[in-house]
């Protein structure tokens, strides 16, 4: 087998393993988010993970000298750097404050559909039934375990609201992210794109401030390790896979984190998840695996052997002398 039929396989594999990392580190960060978002006010966790994660991804495009993404991507990052680096972060900060996080993880998990449905729309993306019937599967997942994780039912009006709009704004970046990357590498849009977040948030830089003045040690490396793996790290190994596959199957893959999270709690807090927790968790991870399997192909049904070629007739040789 030569090296360029190896290649497809090879890279789709590479994509496999950076949606990976990004899953996992984004799971990772709502582990933290409770510890820092204890102690900053959701604006300024938003600038002070965007900013450390943009002094990170700026070292490493000094490095690489890749040089300004071409004025084509410029749109899709200018977009993606509001909406999901900026407005997002802020609103998901805020909107986890007024409601429990079993329902902020269920309304947020509408995201991966809406990246479906826009993908289809707007980037001319077909919804495969694997991938349709695997994001159903998963999304039952995902409320099986906000179900499990709810409280007393004390969630506000404000709170669902801003959840909607975290999904909302987390599906229009994805979506406006994937065009970007057709024209710019993975590490320019992500480093663009999170510095267009930062600038975004800048409003909250006196409340940062104000906030690390009196914040525990804790709760500000919590922050620093949301803008340095779950920021800088994971967006970017999260473009680098979307360059390579649809919008609405990196959509799909984000069902990942819900059971990841249950897992991590387990682990890291020693929360022990209820039959319902496990049984979500597990829903999750096998709508995922749906959605990204190819169709089996059909075994195919060997030709009859053809008839052997009946000789022209000869004419008839001349008689020798």
């Amino acid at each position: 087998m030569t090296n360029s039929s190896r290649s497809p396989r090879g890279s789709e594999g590479l994509a496999l393993a950076a949606a990976a990392v990004s899953v996992v580190l984004w799971a990772s960060a709502f582990v933290s988010i409770r510890s820092a978002g204890a102690a900053y006010a959701p604006g300024a966790l938003a600038l002070g993970r965007l900013a450390a994660g943009t002094v990170v991804l700026g070292v490493l495009f000094a490095v690489r000298r890749e040089g300004l993404p071409p004025r084509g991507a410029w749109p899709g990052i200018a977009a993606s750097g509001l909406l999901w680096f900026g407005v997002y972060m802020v609103v998901l900060n805020w909107g986890e404050r007024e409601v429990d996080a079993g329902t902020a993880a269920m309304i947020v998990n509408i995201g991966p559909i809406l990246i479906a449905l826009l993908g289809a729309r707007f980037l001319g993306e077909r919804l495969p039934p694997r991938l349709a019937a695997g994001m159903g599967v998963s999304f039952a997942g995902a409320v099986a375990v906000g179900l499990s994780m709810s409280g007393d039912g004390g969630a506000s009006v404000l709170g669902v609201v801003l959840c909607l709009l975290a999904a909302m704004t987390y599906a229009g970046g994805v979506v406006a992210q994937k065009p970007a990357l057709g024209r710019a590498s993975a590490l320019q849009v992500t480093f663009f794109g999170c510095l267009v977040g930062t600038v975004a948030c800048l409003p909250f830089a006196g409340r940062l401030v104000s906030d690390a003045a009196d914040a525990p040690v804790g709760a500000t490396l919590n922050m620093v390790y949301l803008g340095v793996f779950p920021t800088a790290l994971a967006f970017t190994t999260w473009a680098y896979a979307l360059a390579r596959t649809t919008a609405g199957k990196m959509g799909a893959t984000t069902y990942v984190v819900p059971a990841l999270v249950v897992l991590m709690s387990w682990a890291v807090l020693d929360e022990v998840p209820d039959w319902l927790t496990l049984a979500g968790g597990a829903l999750c991870l096998a709508g995922v695996a749906v959605s990204r399997s190819r169709p089996r192909r059909s075994a195919e049904v060997p030709a009859p052997p053809a008839a052997a070629p009946v000789p022209a007739p000869q004419p008839e040789a001349e008689a020798r002398h």
